[in-house]
């Protein structure tokens, strides 16, 4: 008789954890363009994270596609959670949350931007790096207050400040996606 109650203690535990860590999933609502209000825990985590108010984080679909994807280890021409790239998840992200359609490679990605200063930066505009001597070789999507996500080779995806000492030297340009329905459609 005293197995029952224990029993019972192990099994209302269980779903107690269960019901918590469903709580903590981000969820990717409402249709790619349209602003939605974020979870709470998703806008008090990217607050704390960006280091701006709680009030500043509105896309919740932005977020809470970055917190799906966070920590995805990074695998050239990935384009799902197993692994992804740079340029593969710029294009979902600007698919999925902005409902943008995107080239899939950096080369082709530069050439559908209009070129901006660092400080009118806004989410969702592209910056760009130069690594290992290659013009545009790395892309990421910037947020706010100066940190951009992106698909990291040794991090997977993070999110990274601008002006990190060892990012910001390689940083070569940025602008917003210009609309234009001629873009290429994903996956192309």
């Amino acid at each position: 008789m005293k197995k029952i109650p224990y029993l019972y203690c192990i099994l209302f535990a269980f779903t107690i954890v269960l019901s918590s860590c469903h709580a903590k999933k981000a969820v990717l609502r409402g249709e790619p363009g349209e602003v939605v209000k974020p979870q709470a825990s998703i806008a008090e985590k990217y607050s704390d994270l960006l280091g701006v108010d709680k009030s500043d984080i509105q896309n919740g679909r932005l977020y809470a596609f970055i917190d799906i994807w966070m920590g995805t280890p990074y695998k050239f021409g990935g384009e799902d959670r197993d692994g992804v790239d740079c340029s593969g998840l710029a294009q979902l992200l600007e698919q999925q949350v902005f409902g943008i359609n995107i080239p899939r490679s950096t080369s082709q990605q530069i050439n559908v931007i209009k070129r901006k200063y660092e400080e009118e930066l806004a989410e969702g505009d592209l910056v760009f790096f130069d690594y290992d001597g290659k013009k545009f070789s790395h892309v990421g999507v910037y947020l706010q207050n100066g940190y951009y996500v992106h698909a990291s080779s040794t991090k997977g995806v993070t999110i990274t400040k601008l002006h990190d000492p060892y990012t910001y030297k390689y940083f070569s340009r940025c602008g917003s996606i210009i609309d234009d329905s001629t873009n290429t459609q994903p996956g192309k």
